[in-house]
């Protein structure tokens, strides 16, 4: 599979079609290949979640990590912030769908606040694949995550 991978509206954060190959048995995807990631996209650890039908994670950012994640099954809505002050797109904020007719990759980097929200009318799944040990070597740090949940102003919001 050739992956064609694509700057998005927010510097740094990179799109790319989420393809299935379905036959008799199913659907097998690709969720990257070393050979076609961005040099500066090291995938660590990969885990798989499930949201339910009207929850969402986040929002929150990563001050070293990126993240690469795979929506794969449901209809998600992303929501991407880009926090970073010395970027050229401080301040841009997108939201993206993902669903069975559009899943989709989204590599996100250090800095940009995210969060997701299946708005489908049953459980979903997400995987991701980060660039950083949840709670490094074994698990002996600091999680690198700041936490957004309760702010207030409108940047932050999911509406």
């Amino acid at each position: 599979m050739d992956m064609t991978w694509s700057e998005g509206e927010i510097d740094g954060c990179i799109i790319a079609p989420f393809t299935k190959y379905s036959d008799n048995r199913g659907w097998l995807a690709e969720i990257f290949r070393s050979d076609e990631l961005p040099g500066d996209v090291f995938p660590r650890m990969g885990y798989i979640s499930q949201t339910d039908p009207g929850r969402a994670r986040g929002p929150h950012e990563h001050e070293h990590q990126t993240d690469l994640f795979a929506f794969c099954d449901g209809s998600y809505r992303v929501y991407l912030w880009d926090d970073r002050e010395d970027s050229k797109t401080y301040g841009k904020r997108i939201v993206l769908s993902s669903g069975a007719e559009n899943p989709m990759i989204v590599i996100i980097p250090p800095g940009v606040v995210h969060a997701y929200q299946n708005v489908g009318d049953r459980p979903a799944l997400v995987i991701n694949c980060p660039s950083r040990l949840y709670g490094g070597e074994g698990r002996s740090e600091a999680v690198d995550e700041i936490r957004h949940e309760d702010r207030s102003d409108q940047r932050f919001s999911m509406d």
